[in-house]
Parts: structure tokens; C-alpha cells; sequence
């Protein structure tokens, strides 16, 4: 498969799966409806492994690191998600995961100590600016409802805010887990399926623990939600997605945030009545412009320093 196409069905995929979310909102807990999709897809990549004649065990040293991946990537990350979704249209929580683009260098810097960039300082103010015009009605409106003894829609709308954030950090760190696990293993869908095992049991053993109901939803939508967020968001997409970084490398492949929260907007106002005011629409396009100037910005250093490494003087150097 041709990678323009590869890269266009991500998009697509992961562009429609933040609305397919909200199909499996209601009726089963989030936390329970995370361990029915992952489990799904981890079953899936198990079987998909089997049949290639993988072996699909790996040792502890490789299984460690998995299982922090599964925590942050899986865990954390999807249960913080679905919860937010529920307060939270579903285009803004796709925005705000747009801004990981940020969050990669701050992680960087305070874990390895890897110098910020001026022009991502740059582009992290224009992002910043961005969500204050795309949120700050709501959440000052949920800041007057809180001081103001309510306990309403307002506050809901700014924890949701806050789960969303918390899910952009986490999915961040699983990112950064991700070199530490091909390290120990080069097999991309036996580590998935591992990953998400992990995750899908963390997710469980919490949901156990904290009493929530394991109902299953008599709803259509809810299973037709589960299966396409299962097979084509978990499975097919991500399998897209590190096929793409092995043939085009990853500063062409991270464009892929900057187009799936369009598409979800897109959807969002068709599927959801989502009716942004002006004000927010200029909000969105900052954040997603300020992402675009990050990663190109970052393509043009990447390129720069190639072509250095590879003239005569560098190498006599």
C-alpha cells in the first residue's frame, strides 16, 4: 500500500475515532468500555501474530517496559479520554491532543535535559493564546459556577478540561516509552498487543477496585462503536502509523495530529450540534497553525543537520 494512502487512512481512522467515542458513553462506564476495546484489539494483534508464526513471548526485561508503555499509552491516557469525553465535545479533546507537539520537548527537557527551541517557545505562545480564546468562556463560566456553590454543567465542563489534559501529558510519556521498548524487541505488533494487554489489565484490576458495573449495552451503535474504535482505531491505524515512520521518518508522519482534530471538528458539527463561535473557530486555527509551525520548524533543523553531518568539512571534523 502506496504511503500517501497509508497516511490518509490514519488520518481518517483517528480523525473520526474521537466522535466514535461518544458512541460508547452512557450506558457502560468508561473505564469498562477501554477494557472491551483493548482487550478486543490486543486479542486481535495475539491471533494476528499466531498466525504469522510469531513467538509471542518475551522476556521481562522487554515485559517492564511494555508495561509502563500500557500505563501511560493505554491506561491512563484512554480512561482519562473517555471520562472527559463525557463533559467535553468531542473536536476539543482532538485539539487539545494536537498540542502533544508541546508536550514532547517539555518532557524531553526536564527528563534529559535536551534544549527548547526559540521557535517552539514561539509556537507554544501562539498554541497557548489559541486554547485561552477556544476555552476561556467555558471555563470562566464553570470558575463562577464553582465559586458560586453550583455543582453543574459549567464545573463538569472545566473537569472534563482538566481529564482531557491530564490524557494529552500521559499519552506524551507513553511516546517517549516507545524507543525503549523497540529496543528490546523490533516485532511492532507483538509489542502493540503486549501494550495494550497491559494497559487492558491495569484498566480492569481499577475498575474492580473501585465497584464500577462490568453491564454490557444493549445499544447497536455501542458495539458497531466498539468494534471500529477496537479493529480500525487500535489495530489498523497504529499499524499505519509506524509502517509511515519507517518509510517517510517521523516529521512528516506527525502532521497526522495536525489533520485528524480537523476532521473531528467537521464531524463534531455534524454529529454532535457542535456550533463554534467565532471567537473559538480563531482559537482552533492557532492551535493547529502553531502545531503545523512546530513540526515544520523542527523538519528544517532535522534537515539542516543532516546536511551537515553528510558534507566533507563535518566529516573531517
Amino acid at each position: 500500500m502506496s504511503s500517501p494512502l497509508l497516511f490518509i487512512i490514519a488520518c481518517l481512522i483517528w480523525g473520526s475515532t474521537f466522535w466514535a467515542i461518544t458512541l460508547q458513553l452512557g450506558d457502560v462506564a468508561p473505564a469498562v468500555s477501554v477494557v472491551y476495546r483493548f482487550g478486543l484489539a490486543s486479542a486481535t494483534l495475539f491471533a494476528w501474530c499466531a498466525v504469522r508464526g510469531d513467538t509471542l513471548r518475551l522476556p521481562w526485561r522487554a515485559q517492564k517496559w511494555m508495561l509502563l508503555q500500557g500505563l501511560a499509552s493505554f491506561a491512563l491516557s484512554y480512561v482519562c479520554t473517555y471520562s472527559s469525553e463525557q463533559y467535553l465535545v468531542s473536536a476539543l479533546v482532538s485539539v487539545l491532543f494536537a498540542l502533544m507537539v508541546f508536550w514532547t520537548p517539555l518532557l524531553n527537557r526536564i527528563a534529559f535535559g535536551t534544549p527548547i527551541t526559540w521557535s517552539t517557545c514561539c509556537a507554544a505562545f501562539v498554541a497557548i493564546c489559541g486554547i485561552v480564546l477556544l476555552f476561556y468562556q467555558s471555563i470562566g463560566a464553570a470558575l463562577h459556577d464553582i465559586l458560586g456553590g453550583g455543582n453543574g454543567r459549567n464545573a463538569h465542563f472545566l473537569l472534563g478540561f482538566m481529564l482531557a489534559l491530564v490524557a494529552t501529558v500521559s499519552s506524551t510519556a507513553g511516546n517517549a516509552l516507545v524507543m525503549k521498548v523497540r529496543e528490546q524487541s523490533g516485532n511492532v505488533m507483538l509489542t502493540m498487543a503486549w501494550t495494550m494487554l497491559w494497559g487492558t489489565l491495569m484498566v480492569a484490576i481499577w475498575a474492580v477496585a473501585t465497584g464500577q458495573s462490568w453491564q454490557l449495552s444493549t445499544r447497536p451503535s455501542y458495539w458497531m462503536g466498539l468494534v471500529y474504535l477496537a479493529i480500525f482505531g487500535s489495530v489498523i491505524a497504529f499499524s499505519a502509523y509506524f509502517t509511515l515512520i519507517a518509510r517517510i521518518g517521523t516529521q512528516k508522519t506527525v502532521y497526522i495530529g495536525v489533520v485528524t482534530p480537523v476532521i473531528s471538528v467537521l464531524l463534531s458539527v455534524q454529529f454532535e450540534h457542535y456550533r463554534p463561535a467565532p471567537v473559538e473557530w480563531l482559537g482552533m486555527v492557532l492551535c493547529l497553525s502553531s502545531v503545523a509551525w512546530a513540526l515544520t520548524s523542527g523538519a528544517r533543523k532535522t534537515s539542516s543537520i543532516a546536511s551537515l553531518s553528510t558534507t566533507p568539512s563535518a566529516k573531517a571534523t
